[in-house]
Formats: C-alpha cells, structure tokens, sequence
C-alpha cells in the first residue's frame, strides 16, 4: 500500500517499525566493537528496543481493535438505515467522480 493512502496510525507504525529495525541493524553492525562504553551503549539501546517493540505491538493491537468496533458500527449503521446508506454513498460516488473528471 503506497504511504499516501496510509492513515496517521497507520503510518506511525509503519515508521516505528523501520525505525525499530535501523536500530537493530546498527546493533549488529557494531557488534564487534568493545569498550566498557560501548557495551553500556548497547545494552540500553537493546532495553529500549525491546520496549519499542511491546510498545508498537500494543499500538497496532489498539488500532485493529478500534478499526475492528469502526467497521462494526458502521455496519450496524447500514443494516439499520439501508436507504439513507445508499443515497450518502452514491452522493459521495457522484461528488469524487466530479472531481476526478475536472483533472
């Protein structure tokens, strides 16, 4: 999915994880490297990755579930009110086809 089309969630957690993963790569790629500093270096940045890493997994949790109680209202919202759905979704069809005709 192109990032233009992700919502702000969506694209947090799709940053994190890259983030999350540079991170992890860098660990690696210093990982012959030795001195008292650079060892406490990497056991902090091994802790908060691992941190991030709860952390992003409860966000994306969070975000499937609220998307999940979405979906549900909105489909409760269309079983109740089928017409009303119907007349809303094609005045919408009509207002984006305008639109895309005008480029």
């Amino acid at each position: 999915m192109p990032d233009s089309t992700l919502q702000p969630k969506d694209k947090l957690v799709a940053d994190l994880k890259v983030v999350v993963a540079d991170a992890e790569e860098l660990l690696a790629a210093t990982a012959h490297q030795t001195g008292e500093k650079v060892a406490a270096l990497r056991e902090r940045m091994q802790d908060n990755l691992r941190s991030a890493r709860h952390k992003l997994a409860d966000a994306e949790d969070a975000l499937k579930a609220k998307t999940r109680e979405v979906a549900k209202a909105t489909d409760h919202y269309v079983h109740e009110h089928p017409w009303k759905s119907i007349g809303i979704a094609a005045g919408a069809g009509l207002i984006i086809g305008l639109l895309i005709s005008r480029r």
